[in-house]
């Protein structure tokens, strides 16, 4: 799977995922300080489900029109880095409909909505 990590995606999953053999970008390391709208952008034309622990990316992509066919997996979760790690690589492998979804991803329970088509 290709996935791109946004900034706040801890560097311990970002790791966890590339020894999973995983293509992960991350934000952090090649676009720090780029606004949402940029971060989305870059996941749709390369094609990446874009990974976040940010709410704003949901009124991004839903309110606004954004859109997205790449895919949003919102993690609503606090652990230890180890265990982050761990359950970020657990639940990623764990499906395999992630891209044009908008996935909120909790304790116990992943939540599934198609994402809206991009306004024009």
């Amino acid at each position: 799977m290709r996935f791109l990590a946004n900034e706040n995606f801890p560097l311990a999953a970002v790791d966890a995922l590339r020894e999973a053999s995983h293509d992960t970008a991350w934000v952090r390391e090649e676009m720090p300080g780029g606004s949402d709208e940029a971060v989305l952008d870059r996941a749709l034309r390369e094609g990446r489900v874009l990974l976040t622990f940010d709410k704003d990316f949901g009124a991004l992509v839903f309110r606004s029109g954004a859109g997205a066919s790449c895919g949003v997996v919102l993690f609503r979760v606090v652990m230890l880095p180890d265990q982050l790690s761990r359950f970020v690589l657990e639940t990623l492998e764990a499906r395999s409909d992630w891209d044009g979804n908008f996935s909120v991803v909790e304790l116990g329970r992943v939540r599934i909505r198609p994402l809206p088509p991009r306004s024009p």
